[in-house]
């Protein structure tokens, strides 16, 4: 059963940094794209911030390129996502996301509040 922890988050101040790490587990083989994804207050839908396949180039959202890394080691199977310069457009619930196969699954989700 795969599971994934997400830590860090929380109340920020605008222009500072936050780092997100996430560890996964329940794969013998580790696990293809991980990722992070951010639900804006007020938003249903969740978008992707940044992901990184097991081999290869991150992508990133227009929105965060520039502030964001996102890297990973696949031998502890953890990802993390380092954001600079934050601002209030940067608050809501970011989500852990890892894609093993035909499969995607999800953390619980950790707050992150920018405030000004």
């Amino acid at each position: 059963q795969v599971q994934l922890v997400e830590s860090g988050g929380g109340l920020v101040q605008a222009g500072g940094s936050l780092r997100l790490s996430c560890a996964a587990s329940g794969s013998v083989f580790g696990f293809d794209a991980m990722g992070w994804a951010r639900q804006a207050p007020g938003k249903e839908q969740r978008a992707m911030v940044a992901s990184i396949p097991s081999a290869g180039n991150p992508n990133y959202a227009d929105s965060v390129k520039g502030r964001a890394t996102i890297s990973r080691d696949n031998a502890a199977n953890t990802v993390l996502l380092q954001m600079n310069g934050l601002n209030s457009e940067d608050t809501g619930i970011y989500y852990c996301t890892v894609q093993l196969g035909r499969n995607t699954y999800w953390g619980q989700g950790t707050p992150v509040v920018v405030s000004s």
